[in-house]
């Protein structure tokens, strides 16, 4: 025999019902054996507590029972009649009296699964089928602890095997759940989960060889799905595992519910009413695999703290905090303290909160007069997070998780088995916290969510690397890079899934006006984690938002130099916020695109080399500029020309000949180099003359065959087998603070230098060291362009995915 459990949502008429109705029909028709507990029909309970309130306080009830007696009524000819006039003549006297009792609330609440069990019944006759209604008040009895009564386990089990010995003519039995009645013959309730309750009892009773509990969902999850968009179904537990999920706050499952089925070894099966074909999660006697199950949460939950220096080494305290609480019928649900006893936390329900604060500091009334505790006090707004069959020794992994995305636990602590971890932290943050532990622990993928400010040029290619590079990234590392949303000064897009390949015209169209508020809102409101903002404008005004997007939890990628030139308080405190809030800032391409530059000095610096010297050709605009007009007979003009119809120059082109972009990217390495120079100090050659440094575009490019004669000249007046190089050069000792020299001029070079074999418009770097001595280390390549610098930037971004990993 089977028992078969419908909940209040597969009992509701908006498809629950026929879809319950079916599968009852289905089991009869394969001639299956079984009994039904059904709860009350869609939100009855709810709406029979809210009526019974309003009548407590004298308001006007009658419109919603009667709305309540529609909807009870609207789907069946049941005669329900005596149900309805019970209601009317409780509702009535809690209304003449004021109040009620848990007495009188448990025989109005039961009225909903008295209705639900007569639908259910007239609802098979009608199909042919001979049901019989069974009121659980005539079978299971219990204590008179109104509101969660304990059954009288033998006269119970006595009852049921009669009734259905009695009934076992019948095809199906129509058991109502949650209700039961004292030996006084009082109504009573199962509280809390009480339908399955009910259910798990009968099974126990009656030897029944499944519990099959009919719910909204398709079984057990990894977590809650409303919750965690990318939690999985559980395919089987085990009994003590699925106690420790419900223990620790699964709402589809009871501690309770569980024991009944483990005295028997009866298998518990949740099924999806709206997908019953489905197998559901299978919960039975049987050992899983090994490994964390699934996270569960408690809401509606206060952390009540006793703080005290005179606690300290003083035994006995946490006895006294657990009798004064059980006295006060206040149950915890996790404490924790340190060693010292100076300070112990521990969760209560948020209604009980106000009690336990009041009954502690009744409790330690001397104890604040001799001063050992010092406060009690309420942290309001907090959640749990258990994460079952979690090992502590495992456990920094999702910690660090939490960490890395600001989430700071209040308080954890782990069973006595030490293979659950709770976390205690603030309501606000559950849903963020939740979905970055699962996606460290479930994640098959590793899901880094990505903001790009900014889709010119290297924007443009960049995003659509990452889109096309996608699958390829997740085959490969695991990693899901996801674009949640792309801004340009305007307007923005968000989607927290990922945007689509259509991210352009989507762009244009969006009516989502862009400001950083805008899009921490939107990114805040889905709970997102593992965030990365990039950058691949060169606006000097965005680069004032980087310390934001650090305290919202954003690590960074950037392409955009303004941040490491500004002035060097604005660098320092950039890199504070970056400690502080344990953030990374990643900008391989401020100087040499693509090549491993930064790196490279970054690793020699740190790991104690001397750096005595960095010289280079920064810019792969220049370097196409001199490459070609030092060994062909072309006037500067002309080549000047070549590199704008190329697109290897700015709209403007003396923002590159002015040399400002070779001086900030050579005091990005000396700052690299942990000196503290500004930009003002660095000597830059312009070569622009004074006279067309001003004027629109237009003006200057007309212009451009006045500075033939100044090249022309420059190059003539070079020594035999010399070259033109546009240079870099940070020199000097760069071991003191002030040591260093900062210079970017035009000079001539051997031919057969590593520089002066430099060709067309790659970028090349020479960097010397105490222990290479005269032999520097020479990093040469394409130091411009789009896609190089995109791929670059995109470099950066899977390193800080990898790292998080």
């Amino acid at each position: 025999m089977k028992i078969l459990k419908f909940g209040g949502k597969s009992l509701a008429y908006d498809g629950g019902f026929d879809k319950a109705i079916s599968i009852i029909l289905d089991k009869v028709h394969r001639q299956e054996k079984f009994a039904v507990v059904v709860s009350a029909i869609g939100n009855a309970t709810d709406d029979l507590e809210e009526i019974l309130e309003k009548a407590k306080r004298n308001e006007v009830y009658q419109v919603q029972l009667e709305n309540f007696k529609k909807y009870q009524r609207s789907n069946s000819s049941a005669d329900l009649k005596t149900e309805f006039e019970l209601l009317e003549k409780l509702f009535e006297g809690v209304a003449l009296l004021g109040d009620y009792s848990k007495k009188i609330k448990d025989n109005v609440l039961a009225q909903g699964e008295v209705i639900s069990g007569k639908v259910v019944t007239q609802a098979l006759k009608e199909k042919g089928i001979n049901a019989n209604f069974s009121d659980t008040r005539q079978l299971i009895k219990t204590d008179a602890k109104f509101g969660n009564a304990q059954p009288v386990d033998v006269i119970s089990r006595k009852n049921v095997q009669n009734h259905f010995a009695a009934n076992n003519g019948t095809t199906v039995n129509i058991v109502t759940g949650f209700i039961a009645s004292s030996t006084d013959g009082e109504t009573t309730t199962l509280g809390r989960n009480g339908s399955n309750f009910t259910a798990s009892l009968l099974a126990n009773y009656l030897d029944a060889e499944e519990l099959q509990s009919f719910t909204h969902v398709d079984g057990i999850f990894t977590a809650n799905p409303d919750l965690v968009p990318d939690a999985k179904k559980i395919d089987q537990l085990s009994f003590e595992e699925a106690n420790e999920i419900a223990t620790f706050g699964a709402t589809i499952l009871h501690a309770k519910t569980i024991i009944p089925l483990i005295e028997k070894k009866i298998p518990l099966r949740i099924l999806n009413t709206f997908n019953h074909t489905h197998n559901g999660t299978l919960i039975n006697s049987e050992n899983s695999r090994k490994g964390i199950k699934s996270l569960s949460v408690l809401e509606n939950v206060t952390l009540v703290n006793l703080e005290g220096r005179g606690l300290l080494g003083k035994p006995g305290i946490d006895a006294r905090i657990f009798r004064v609480l059980a006295q006060n019928n206040i149950s915890v649900s996790i404490i924790s303290q340190g060693s010292s006893e100076r300070g112990i936390g521990f969760i209560v329900n948020a209604a009980d909160a106000q009690k336990a604060k009041a009954s502690i500091e009744a409790e330690f009334e001397l104890d604040f007069y001799t001063n050992d505790v010092s406060s009690v006090y309420l942290t309001e707004n907090v959640s749990v997070i258990s994460i079952i069959g979690q090992e502590l020794a495992t456990f920094n992994k999702p910690y660090d998780a939490l960490i890395r995305n600001q989430i700071v636990p209040i308080l954890f602590n782990n069973t006595v088995t030490g293979k659950n971890v709770s976390l205690v932290v603030e309501r606000v943050q559950l849903k963020k916290a939740l979905n970055v532990i699962h996606s460290e622990i479930f994640g098959i993928t590793k899901k880094i969510n990505l903001v790009v400010f900014g889709h010119g040029t290297v924007g443009k290619t960049l995003i659509n690397q990452l889109l096309e590079s996608r699958e390829n990234i997740i085959q490969r590392k695991g990693i899901e890079l996801n674009i949640v949303a792309i801004a340009n000064s305007r307007q923005f897009i968000f989607n927290g899934k990922g945007v689509s390949d259509k991210w352009e015209s989507e762009l244009q169209t969006s009516s989502q006006k862009s400001s950083i508020e805008s899009i921490l809102s939107a990114v805040n409101d889905h709970h997102l984690g593992n965030l990365i903002a990039i950058d691949t404008t060169a606006s000097k005004d965005f680069v004032s938002n980087y310390v934001e997007l650090i305290k919202n939890g954003f690590d960074l990628v950037s392409a955009n130099k303004i941040a490491n030139t500004k002035e060097y308080s604005f660098y320092k405190n950039l890199r504070e916020n970056l400690n502080y809030y344990q953030k990374n800032y990643l900008y391989e391409t401020n100087v040499g695109a693509g090549l491993p530059l930064i790196d490279t000095i970054r690793l020699l610096h740190h790991s104690g080399e001397n750096i005595t010297r960095i010289r280079g050709v920064f810019s792969g605009t220049l370097s196409y500029l001199f490459n070609t007009f030092s060994v062909t007979d072309k006037t500067f003009s002309d080549v000047l020309k070549e590199a704008i119809e190329k697109g290897f120059t700015e709209p403007d082109p003396r923002e590159d000949l002015n040399g400002n972009d070779v001086g900030r990217k050579l005091l990005i390495l000396a700052r690299e180099l942990d000196l503290s120079n500004e930009f003002s100090e660095i000597k830059i050659q312009n070569l622009i003359p004074e006279n067309l440094r001003e004027g629109s575009v237009e003006e200057f490019l007309n212009r451009l065959e006045e500075l033939n004669p100044i090249y022309q000249n420059t190059k003539a007046n070079q020594s035999e087998s010399q070259v033109l190089r546009y240079v870099g050069d940070l020199s000097g000792d760069l071991s003191v603070e002030n040591g260093a020299n900062l210079e970017v001029s035009l000079v001539s070079v051997p031919q057969e230098s590593s520089l002066g074999q430099l060709k067309g418009s790659d970028s090349i770097f020479e960097i010397y060291t105490e222990s290479y001595g005269e032999n520097p280390i020479v990093i040469q390549g394409a130091g411009a362009g789009a896609a190089v610098t995109a791929r670059g930037v995109f470099g950066d971004i899977l390193r800080l995915a990898e790292k998080s990993k």
